[in-house]
């Protein structure tokens, strides 16, 4: 991948659109984009099957009501402010100083108004303090508020053994001190906790090589780097990838760490519609035509943004498709795997195994070890000279500390568990039981009635709860039961779509789960919260594209 300044080349030729001898592409692009080329390559497994992904419209009453409630919502939060600024009411929220009061307000907007009357109101469903690991199941220090959640006070009660429904721990490698665990324990004896230096400078230990080698084996490409936080993962590398010249297409749900390193590079962004081939296509072809605005000369870079599996949905991306379109329109393709690498795919090796395709299909491969390696970081992956560019140019290796050394040998060790490295075939087992687990929760919730979203392979399982005063009583609900969830609203989802996100781990027992499920059934009744009708969604544009085909 070229440099901003749209000077040489980093990454090498696009290998991937090369002629063969015959003079055909190198790549089979049939109707609807599938490749089947990876049977060629050597990769053991091809999906085959329809993707089956669900994103079902709300009755409209639900709509009309949750709209209702957020109109009653603002009004009174007027009234209250109105309260506040005559002094009948306390004011706990952040205000500008009487000094200040002729500036621009630092404080005084929307987000603030909607934080101030209606999230405080039921703040205490999130930042819930838990003191133990994150297992399948967790200890809660429970909290209490005398000011309506402006502040809280701990009681000094332990809620003890909460069936763990929220944390991003798929395959269960987030838990307490065994003895697979030695390693990590004897490193840290050795290395210590911290580094004290950036990669540039004194801060690459021997971990850092063997975990970068390790990456590169387990995602079968020629080279990793490795970075001590995944967030910025994404937010620093990015800029150092494209410039101002260049084109960035991202989908509409990316992830906020894609988002700002897009904004921080400089380069134009443009947004196609979530998992819409139609709508990825009609931006590359203008790209193409029509290049940079007013001056048309042609962009230096075309590089495509997605995830894996988008967190807020469920949805797994289109990645078949969006390589068919890749190598027609000679673009890059940079995927973010980090909900995905280590919770689908046969072996855990992400939505490239998922759908059987070549890792030299995607220009570069970024994930995180937050999630299914019971870790912090990240890393990116690709050929080896991005991976050398990236180690000169990126502002984590030349700004950020390195990453911890107990932190790299729990990943290697989680990594090679998952492998099979370390002489057993447990990895592969707890891989195989997210997936029955995914699948099993997902069907009952079907089953009984609930609007979930996203795909049927995917661990992140979003239930829609729409209206804000279910959203506190949902989570205070199974709180009480001592099930812990996690539930998201608006700005981190539309207005009106707020939802419950559950995410399936493979240290889920079938009991744990059924009892998660008998409870959810209860609390659907209890706060009608099964909308589900089964029709499509009121939004076909976004998803249906049975009439789009992808020729050669």
């Amino acid at each position: 991948m070229a440099n901003p300044g749209g000077g040489a080349i980093c990454n090498g030729n696009l290998h991937n659109h090369e002629k063969q001898s015959d003079g055909s592409a190198s790549g089979n692009c049939p109707k609807n984009g599938i490749v089947k080329e990876a049977q060629q390559n050597g990769w053991p497994h091809v999906y085959d099957k329809p993707l089956v992904e669900s994103f079902e419209e709300a009755p409209l009453h639900v709509m009309v009501f949750t709209y209702l409630g957020y109109g009653l919502g603002t009004l009174f939060g007027y009234l209250r402010d109105f309260l506040r600024t005559c002094g009948i009411e306390k004011c706990n929220a952040a205000i500008e100083r009487e000094e200040q009061k002729d500036f621009v307000p630092l404080y005084q907007n929307f987000e603030n108004f909607y934080t101030r009357n209606l999230y405080m109101r039921i703040r205490d469903n999130w930042n819930r303090p838990i003191c133990s690991a994150p297992g399948s199941r967790f200890d809660v220090m429970e909290r209490v508020s005398d000011d309506y959640n402006w502040t809280f006070r701990f009681t000094g009660r332990i809620i003890k053994d909460v069936i763990n429904m929220g944390s991003y721990n798929f395959l269960g490698l987030a838990a307490s001190y065994d003895e697979s665990m030695r390693t990590v324990k004897d490193v840290l004896e050795e290395y210590g906790l911290g580094v004290a230096s950036t990669r540039h400078e004194m801060g690459t230990l021997d971990k850092h090589e063997e975990l970068e080698n390790l990456v590169a084996k387990f995602l079968n490409v020629e080279a990793a780097m490795v970075f001590g936080m995944g967030f910025a993962t994404n937010s620093m590398n990015i800029p150092a990838l494209v410039g101002k010249g260049c084109l960035i297409l991202s989908d509409e749900l990316n992830h906020a760490s894609l988002v700002l390193g897009a904004r921080l590079s400089g380069a134009t962004i443009r947004i196609f519609k979530h998992n819409n081939m139609q709508s990825l296509e009609k931006l590359l072809r203008d790209a193409v035509i029509y290049g940079q605005p007013r001056i048309r000369r042609a962009w230096k870079k075309i590089l495509i943004l997605v995830e894996g599996i988008y967190s807020m949905e469920g949805s797994i991306v289109h990645l078949p498709q969006i390589v068919a379109l890749k190598k027609k329109y000679k673009a890059y393709l940079y995927i973010d795997e980090a909900h995905s690498i280590g919770s689908v795919g046969p072996t855990g090796r992400g939505v490239v195994e998922f759908f059987g395709l070549d890792p030299r299909d995607v220009d570069v491969l970024m994930g995180t070890f937050t999630k299914s390696f019971g870790a912090s970081g990240g890393y990116i992956a690709g050929r080896k000279d991005l991976v050398d560019y990236l180690r000169v140019h990126s502002h984590s290796a030349v700004y950020a500390t390195s990453m911890s050394p107990p932190i790299a040998e729990q990943i290697i060790r989680s990594m090679k568990f998952i492998m099979g490295l370390d002489g057993t075939t447990q990895g592969l087992q707890r891989v195989r039981q997210l997936a029955k687990n995914t699948r099993y929760f997902r069907q009952r919730l079907n089953e009984m009635g609930f609007i979930i979203y996203g795909n049927e392979e995917s661990p992140v399982i979003p239930l829609l709860l729409y209206m804000p005063a279910k959203v506190a009583a949902f989570a205070r609900h199974l709180l009480n039961r001592k099930i812990g969830v996690v539930v998201v609203g608006f700005p981190a989802t539309p207005l009106a779509e707020a939802r419950a996100r559950f995410c399936v781990s493979a240290a889920h027992t079938r009991e744990m789960l059924d009892t998660v499920l008998e409870n959810l059934d209860e609390m659907g009744d209890l706060l009608q919260l099964k909308y589900s009708r089964h029709r499509k969604s009121a939004r076909p544009e976004l998803y249906d594209e049975t009439s789009f085909e992808l020729d050669d």
